[in-house]
């Protein structure tokens, strides 16, 4: 526990036991717990009147380190943990955020609604409440807001101190007792008047101070099932699976990975999911979310462009589009986080969206640093941006508009890439090693540097500016020969990574993405790992070993990536860009289980016609891409896989393997195992050059037998050796990267080739 987190958690405790369940305060009492706080952060005496909460507050952080009794009436005996458990002064614990949020984002169709509704997302998640506790450039107005909006006392008892994390779309705080709902409700409420539309949810309970230590506990504290009981009824249904949350073998371990803090927020979890779904409330002091806002349309009124609302006014944006009041401040939101023009931006003065209570006064969308602002300045203190922009040598580099300006700068011109990336491995984590409020403040703090500085790393590596050139659309002519951040980043919130960026580059991306989260989690203490894999059982391109197996980063990135036109509907390559996640994040979890791999993955798919899949990505694979033991694809790879894959589709390029030739190949694969080895070795004979690489860097690196008494030749097939759980199938399984192969090769810029942000952008033809 670092000195800082320390202290905030004492503040923040002393805080509540002060408040105990008062709803109100004098000035004088007020300014006496503000001293307080001072006193503590600059380890000075505090005042008089609240040294017993201070000690009580001391007295259950300095818990935290002390050996777990093995009995209840060792706890008993400890004087700390009796004195805590007497204190009967209630402590408040807030858990809330937006739910449904890709209904939310992702319900308008034109990329800068989307950026809009994200922006606004995370403006209220990393700006707004935390303003409430006074937090935050923000801090006054929504100090303003609570008093407009009948939450004057909860103003007062709010601090910064309180906050525990409030990153990834959600928050925990701590909250005197008396406004554990008045807070629950603030929260539900912010979201609804800022976006109208989005989902929200925010619950409270208390808990006495022992229970911040030990989790749950009975009164009488006699009660509680402990260590002792928990082994004789380990078998019992229903302990066994609150219990068994997680591999470990040893039964005392698992009862101290529930019975801590962690069962507190397991708690405010489960009571998130309920009133979430819409249930009734236990607590009869708040009202249901059985009935989210609605609003009036009428069969002959004009709609939004989402057709879900009655449009209030036209706009005179190109097209003259119609908004509503839930997307007019998208739109808006989604102009000011991109500096677009200030003249398109007149509309929403004009037309006079969202008049507040009758009042003259428009809803102001406030200050959005947008996520190329924050990345400049990355590369700033990197010492980085004078290499980054070289390129451009002076001339200005603005942020890209629509996805048609990211395919323009994209080789081929016309496609892109979506990368959805999370983390692997967070629950866990949580469950094994965060068991106290600071950790979990230090975890949440981490792993968002972590991941923001990954993806800032990654686009700083393969994403300089490049040019635009040939655009022919009114809306975007003028911008022709101008430089853009060849990317959009959508959202980064938590471990969740969801960007945009050319076809050409996506794949180097995610994989390097998926590389520097690991680096840079490791910069901290507490993550590596010291649990060897055989890479020759998890990875099957064998080129060359890993750096890294001998030990590992406990936690890791999978990621899902899209390539497609850039036309195609966002929310459809939404939609297939998720179904990729879980598919990569599913391998991830069976080489973990199977193998002791913690590493990162990744799944793709290049999509060229907007209709290839008419279900979903697993039924289109079993149904079209497996026949009897051959499977005609490999995907998902380990990222140590996909580096293999991208040198292995370069070979290619390099030993000039003609087009006509990988597309006969590949449509041979289908007649069956033998005839696809037969004409791939033809073809591979009959190449003038780079017969010795392909050998090395496809044949040897990929198509090795894994029988050793096997020396035959299986190119282009791998056979798959089957896992332990698999021992009744018969048959081997043969798949082959070749299908991968082919889909990526127009995707692949060698080093040689001119990039796509310099001078004339070759036109390749996609087959």
């Amino acid at each position: 526990m670092t000195k800082d987190s320390r202290t905030r958690t004492i503040t923040a405790l002393a805080w509540c036991l002060a408040w105990s369940e008062k709803h109100t305060m004098s000035q004088d009492e007020l300014s006496t717990l503000h001293q307080m706080g001072q006193a503590l952060q600059k380890e000075q005496v505090v005042p008089k009147s609240t040294e017993s909460v201070v000690q009580q507050a001391q007295r259950l952080v300095d818990t935290f380190k002390d050996p777990t009794p093995k009995t209840l009436n060792e706890l008993k005996e400890k004087e700390d943990y009796l004195k805590l458990w007497e204190d009967k002064t209630p402590i408040g614990l807030v858990y809330g955020g937006a739910t449904k949020i890709k209904q939310y984002v992702f319900e308008a169709a034109k990329l800068n609604d989307i950026r809009g509704a994200s922006a606004l997302l995370d403006r209220i998640n990393l700006d707004d409440i935390p303003g409430f506790f006074g937090e935050g450039k923000r801090s006054p107005k929504m100090r303003k807001w609570l008093n407009n909006n009948q939450f004057v006392e909860l103003r007062q008892a709010l601090i910064p101190e309180l906050i525990i994390y409030s990153t990834g779309g959600s928050i925990l705080t701590f909250c005197p007792a008396a406004f554990v709902h008045q807070l629950a409700n603030a929260i539900e409420k912010r979201y609804t008047h800022e976006t109208l539309t989005a989902n929200s949810c925010a619950v409270g309970d208390t808990f006495r101070l022992l229970e911040f230590r030990f989790g749950l506990l009975q009164n009488p504290i006699e009660n509680t099932l402990w260590l002792e009981e928990y082994k004789k009824k380990q078998n019992n249904p229903i302990i066994k699976a609150y219990f068994d949350q997680s591999s470990e073998a040893d039964l005392e371990a698992k009862f101290w990975q529930r019975k801590n803090f962690n069962e507190l927020v397991g708690k405010l979890a489960n009571q998130f999911t309920h009133r979430r779904n819409g249930n009734v409330s236990l607590k009869a002091e708040r009202q249901s979310r059985s009935y989210p806002p609605m609003f009036e349309t009428h069969p002959y009124l004009q709609r939004d462009e989402t057709d879900n609302r009655a449009a209030v006014a036209a706009t005179n944006l190109p097209g003259t589009p119609s908004f509503s009041d839930a997307l007019a401040p998208k739109v808006i939101v989604g102009q000011r986080s991109k500096r677009d023009r200030q003249q398109r931006r007149r509309w929403y003065r004009n037309f006079r969206f969202r008049r507040q209570s009758g009042k003259e006064e428009l809803w102001s969308p406030g200050y959005f640093p947008s996520w190329v602002t924050r990345f400049h300045k990355f590369l700033e203190q990197s010492g980085s941006d004078r290499q980054y922009y070289q390129i451009t040598q002076g001339d200005p580099v603005t942020e890209a508009f629509s996805l048609r300006e990211i395919g323009n700068v994209s080789t081929p011109r016309g496609f892109v890439g979506y990368i959805y990336a999370d983390g692997n491995n967070m629950g866990g984590y949580l469950r094994q090693h965060i068991r106290t409020p600071d950790k979990y403040r230090e975890f949440s703090e981490q792993v968002l540097n972590a991941t923001q500085n990954s993806v800032y790393i990654a686009l700083k590596k393969h994403l300089q500016p490049r040019r635009l050139n040939n655009l022919i659309d009114p809306d975007n002519f003028h911008r022709n020969d101008d430089w853009i951040y060849p990317f959009e980043i959508i959202t980064i919130g938590g471990d969740d990574v969801l960007l945009i960026v050319p076809a050409d580059k996506a794949l180097d991306v995610a994989k390097t993405i998926g590389e520097e989260f690991e680096r840079e989690i490791l910069k901290s203490s507490g993550f590596r790992l010291n649990k060897p894999y055989d890479p020759e059982k998890v990875h099957r391109y064998q080129g060359e070993n890993p750096s890294e197996y001998t030990s590992q980063c406990e936690l890791s990135m999978s990621a899902g990536v899209l390539i497609t036109a850039e036309n195609t509907p966002i929310y459809y390559a939404q939609e297939l860009t998720n179904q990729l996640l879980k598919s990569s994040k599913k391998l991830a979890k069976e080489l973990k289980r199977y193998y002791n791999y913690y590493g990162g993955t990744v799944d793709f798919l290049a999509l060229k016609a907007v209709t290839i899949i008419a279900s979903n990505i697993k039924d289109f694979r079993e149904q079209g891409l497996t026949k009897d033991n051959l499977k005609f694809y490999a995907s998902p790879y380990t990222l140590h896989e996909l580096g293999g894959l991208l040198q292995t589709v370069e070979v290619l390029k390099k030993a000039k393997f003609p087009k006509s030739q990988l597309y006969q190949i590949r449509s041979l694969l289908e007649r069956g195992k033998h005839t696809a080895i037969l004409n791939y070795r033809y073809f591979r004979v009959r190449l003038q050059q780079g017969q010795n690489q392909l050998e090395t860097d496809f044949e040897k690196a990929w198509c090795q037998p894994k029988d050793e008494n096997n020396h035959g030749n299986l190119a282009p097939w791998m056979s798959i050796k089957p896992k332990e759980s698999d021992a009744e199938v018969e048959k081997t399984i043969y798949e082959t990267i070749w299908r991968d192969l082919v889909d990526l090769y127009p995707f692949i810029v060698e080093d040689d080739q001119t990039p796509a942000n310099q001078g004339e952008q070759q036109e390749q033809g996609v087959k």
